[in-house]
């Protein structure tokens, strides 16, 4: 099977498993962005990039390719993703129906590939086993993000709060001034 009908495979499982789930989930037209599907949680879009893993026979771990590949008839080019690409990674292991819903920050960590481990062989978990079926993220990221926006100080928008060090923990205050310069 070629890549391209594998990454439709998983893109398509991911849509369904996020409308079974009670996502509402957007799809962009054609390939130019840098990620594949968004779900809309209370507003707030979040953009995900969905990556099918392979089995390595070598190593008896599943691989998924942490680069974006882009090919024309003459090459293909492989780049790391940046942090602003895309919120979350979905990676679909078909063989096993399985999911691991990563954050971008957690995603673009690795190197080139990330191990997924499906056995119990080893004593200690990989830090992506900590990812597989974690679709509860999603929801959590929009509350904190839009509970984030929520208190940001506007462009121009006057100081409100105590501006005064807060009590210490281990003897160090916090300053809970926000600035006012209009300066970037």
């Amino acid at each position: 099977m070629d890549t391209k009908l594998k990454a439709d495979i998983a893109e398509s499982a991911t849509v369904t498993e996020l409308l079974k789930r009670g996502f509402r989930v957007l799809k962009p037209v054609g390939d130019r962005l840098p990620y594949d599907l968004a779900v809309e949680i209370n507003g707030k879009l979040i953009r995900l990039q969905v990556k099918s893993a392979w089995f390595d026979n070598s190593d008896g771990v599943y691989l998924v390719d942490t680069r974006r590949t882009k090919t024309n008839r003459r090459q293909m080019v492989r780049q790391n993703y940046g942090q602003q690409d895309f919120d979350f990674a979905i990676i679909y292991i078909e063989d096993l129906h399985v999911f691991y819903v990563m954050p971008v920050s957690v995603f673009t960590s690795y190197g080139s590939n990330i191990s997924l481990v499906e056995t119990n062989k080893r004593q200690r978990k990989p830090k992506s086993a900590e990812y597989r079926d974690r679709w509860e993220l999603l929801s959590i990221w929009a509350t904190q993000s839009e509970m984030i926006e929520k208190s940001s100080v506007k462009f121009g928008e006057a100081l409100t709060g105590n501006t005064e060090p807060s009590p210490a923990i281990g003897g160090k205050g916090v300053e809970t001034r926000r600035r006012t310069s209009n300066t970037f």
